[in-house]
């Protein structure tokens, strides 16, 4: 008999911190979607990537274009180390834009 009110004290004792206890911890069940935020992170990363891989292509191209790179001892050569430093555009979104209007060109 005790034991059965001593139990009972403890269980009340207990419900009574567990009410008052915060309901979320940290690694606890959560109502944000970490998955889609996740999802989110990679496309914008991805975005960003392709952004500036399709500027550094475009900007090599338009250097192509313009013969910004001849090789000034054979003018049938193309300078690599030209291309790889390169500015034919002034700013990055002027490739990106063109290269988005001109998909096909």
């Amino acid at each position: 008999m005790q034991t059965q009110m001593s139990e009972d004290k403890e269980k009340n004792l207990m419900s009574m911190y567990r009410e008052t206890r915060p309901r979320e911890f940290f690694g606890e069940k959560s109502s944000t979607n970490h998955l889609a935020w996740s999802l989110l992170v990679i496309l914008l990363a991805l975005l960003f990537w392709l952004g500036v891989a399709l500027s550094a292509a475009e900007n090599q191209r338009y250097a192509l274009e313009t013969q910004a790179c001849q090789d000034r001892v054979f003018p049938a050569e193309i300078d690599t180390s030209c291309l790889k430093q390169v500015k034919s555009r002034d700013h990055w979104w002027q490739h990106v834009g063109h290269a988005l209007v001109h998909l096909g060109a």
